[in-house]
């Protein structure tokens, strides 16, 4: 089945008792034990499993083309459980612009418990040179957020076989409708289903997928049902409720973004954007091979300081200058300012999750801000 179907039906599940064509929410923190005091329906309490946290499951691991799946409470949830699973003293190896919010966990939780170094994946032979005896994960984020630089998935891969390293690809700014790591040779793929899964700003939550159902994925099964950052059943049902309409949502997102990024690209007060389906992306052949499609978020430098930065985010009607991305509203932000001190981003960088307004207001607003500089 395309896509589109399996978004809509890998998550259905008639209800026996009422006939309901959508599954019911099911709230109950217990379950109802056998007459032999087994448990024939397998559910036996909610931290462990829930019928609603059962199918988002299952959807996700179909869209990402993996073995099996694991929600969690929070993208940051499912980060930290990837490195909960590692035994103390592993070397990872991550990217130099990793997401500043798991960058900042391995910085601060993970300090002295795990070895790490933040550097140029994309260089080949920087990536072997930090290579050692201790590395068990090479972490990867791409489009990475929120520089929009792309990682050689493949070559990556390449490298971490040859050494018997895992690869874990966090996958949140393309969705599963815009990259499928797994099919490149990744291990493990991450969501912050927060973001374009959930896609309306109203739920918080995350994921893994993994190619293989193994020994490490039972370890982070562990973590998932022992440490309890677990969704609720309600959240779960949503989340199963917004994936029906992910891949046609996320071709008005990529459509804005592009239309979007092409008019930016001509103002005169805008430095430079940071898209990967423009010609002047540095790695848009990499986009082109890579990716199915070029996703809905796009970073552009202004000409001037934070300052500048900070009036067009602040001038914008229907841009609302707030962090997250890939809802159905459109939000810009100063990313540097929500980095911290040892942020890599530009202090004239804003970011944009293109929304799915119409585009001709979207770039009528963009307009208006940056000609009152």
């Amino acid at each position: 089945m395309k896509i589109e179907t399996l978004a809509i039906h890998a998550a259905n599940h008639t209800d026996e008792a009422s006939k309901a064509v959508i599954q019911p929410l099911v709230l109950s923190t217990t379950f109802e034990r056998d007459a032999d005091g087994g448990y024939s329906k397998s559910y036996i309490y909610s931290r462990s499993d829930n019928p609603n946290r059962h199918m988002l499951e299952r959807v996700l691991a179909v869209l990402e083309g993996g073995a099996d799946a694991a929600a969690f409470s929070s993208g940051n949830a499912a980060g930290m459980s990837v490195f909960q699973s590692l035994e103390p003293g592993t070397h990872i190896i991550a990217p130099d612009d990793m997401y500043h919010g798991l960058r900042n966990q391995l910085k601060t939780l993970f300090k002295g418990i795990l070895k790490f170094d933040f550097i140029d994946i994309n260089d080949e032979q920087v990536l072997r040179d930090h290579i050692k005896p201790s590395t068990g994960l090479i972490w990867v984020e791409t489009p990475s957020n929120p520089l929009l630089k792309l990682t050689d998935i493949k070559k990556v891969v390449g490298v971490a076989q040859q050494h018997k390293i895992k690869v874990v690809c966090d996958n949140t700014f393309a969705s599963p409708i815009g990259q499928q790591p797994i099919s490149l040779g990744a291990d493990i793929v991450m969501h912050s289903t927060t973001k374009y899964l959930g896609g309306h700003s109203d739920l918080t939550g995350g994921a893994l997928i993994t190619a293989a159902k193994n020994e490490w994925w039972e370890k982070i099964r562990q973590v998932q049902q022992m440490g309890g950052a677990i969704p609720s059943p309600t959240d779960c049902y949503w989340l199963v409720r917004s994936i029906k309409t992910l891949p046609y949502r996320i071709r008005g997102h990529v459509q804005n973004a592009m239309q979007l990024a092409e008019f930016l690209e001509q103002q005169p007060q805008v430095e430079r954007v940071l898209y990967p389906g423009l010609l002047s992306h540095p790695q848009h052949q990499l986009a082109k091979e890579q990716m199915l499609n070029f996703g809905g978020m796009l970073s552009f430098v202004v000409k001037g300081d934070k300052e500048t930065a900070m009036q067009i985010a602040s001038r914008t009607q229907l841009f609302t200058h707030a962090t997250s991305l890939g809802g159905v509203e459109s939000l810009i932000e100063h990313r540097a300012s929500n980095e911290g001190p040892d942020t890599k981003t530009p202090q004239n960088l804003l970011r944009v999750s293109v929304g799915l307004e119409h585009i001709d207001d979207l770039i009528a607003d963009i307009s208006q801000a940056i000609n009152m500089i």
